[in-house]
């Protein structure tokens, strides 16, 4: 696994600056019991459809929830012999001090079987959790997402995602 420090882009761009074979994932923390089976469902359901259409790298923030999911699901689809890669972007190592026990065991785990992990920040910042959304945007082509609220942290990094010209897949609809 490559550790690196730094928010340059890292992944190869097409003409127009996009990132034609990248997604990044972005989604709330906390997910309700009655959606949760939905959003697995096509999650696995659109990022087999990436897959097929030559998406390789996959682009996670590390948060609790959503995140986490995605990872996973990209984790499974790896085992599975897909040609496909996960890349953490974190916003500064140590981000997750105030976690549990058993999440950062959790995050460990998914982090031990990324390709690569990459810290936006050196240290934490006002903005640096914004700074980690952006660069998990400006390195992507697509976005999927679980966006059930209009007001949160998911909504702004999808707004600027869509901003940036991304497709935007929202698995929770």
């Amino acid at each position: 696994m490559k550790i690196s420090v730094g928010s340059g882009a890292f992944l190869p761009e097409n003409a127009n600056g996009i990132n034609p074979n990248v997604c990044c994932f972005a989604g709330h923390r906390n997910i309700s019991a009655e959606k949760i089976q939905h959003i697995i469902q096509r999650l696995n359901e659109e990022v087999d459809k990436l897959i097929n259409n030559g998406v390789t790298d996959f682009l996670s923030g590390g948060a609790l929830g959503f995140d986490c999911i995605a990872a996973s699901l990209i984790i499974a689809k790896k085992q599975q012999s897909a040609n496909i890669r996960l890349i953490f972007a974190l916003p500064y190592d140590g981000f997750n001090e105030s976690w549990t026990n058993k999440q950062k065991q959790l995050l460990r785990s998914l982090l031990s079987e990324a390709d690569e992990v990459r810290y936006t920040s050196e240290k934490y910042a006002v903005d640096c959790i914004t700074k980690r959304n952006h660069y998990l945007a400006d390195n992507s082509a697509y976005c999927i997402c679980a966006l059930t609220k209009k007001i949160s942290e998911t909504a702004q990094t999808v707004r600027y995602a869509k901003e940036q010209g991304l497709k935007i897949i929202n698995v929770a609809k």
